[in-house]
């Protein structure tokens, strides 16, 4: 029996967090928004309410070398307070070396006019749906 629920991806960042969905069959990943990292929680209640969610996938940011910095930190705290908010929503981790840089490559690719392609929180958003698709391509 197919389990029909969205997969959430989201590359935690100090100023903006990024929220990529899978569609209902999860073969695709797509870029939902970039939100504050104090609003998030409550925007992903929204998303919660609204759908089926199976897990969240999140970005882990590790050095070129694989090893945790501050950026783990920050989002090993987010986990925190995702898993609090979400018991029942597991959790799962992704390498997201070179995520952003994939982003702004994608976006040259598609014609993104530069001063599109300079808007932060698009970055994201697409991080957020490269890190997603790398899960979908390597999970199911």
């Amino acid at each position: 029996m197919q389990n029909y629920a969205r997969l959430i991806g989201i590359d935690v960042g100090k100023k903006r967090v990024g929220i990529a969905q899978t569609d209902l069959l999860k073969t695709i990943a797509s870029p939902v928004g970039t939100f504050h990292p104090k609003d998030v929680i409550s925007e992903l209640k929204k998303i919660v309410q609204n759908e089926p969610i199976e897990k969240f996938v999140i970005g882990w940011p590790l050095s070129t070398k694989g090893e945790k910095g501050s950026a783990t930190e920050m989002v090993e705290k987010f986990i925190t307070k995702l898993n609090s908010a979400f018991p029942n929503i597991e959790i799962v981790k992704v390498d997201e070396r070179y995520t952003s840089n994939k982003a702004r490559e994608l976006m040259i690719e598609a014609g993104v006019p530069r001063k599109k392609r300079q808007e932060k929180g698009r970055v994201d958003r697409i991080a957020a749906a490269i890190i997603l698709q790398n899960y979908l391509d390597t999970n199911t």
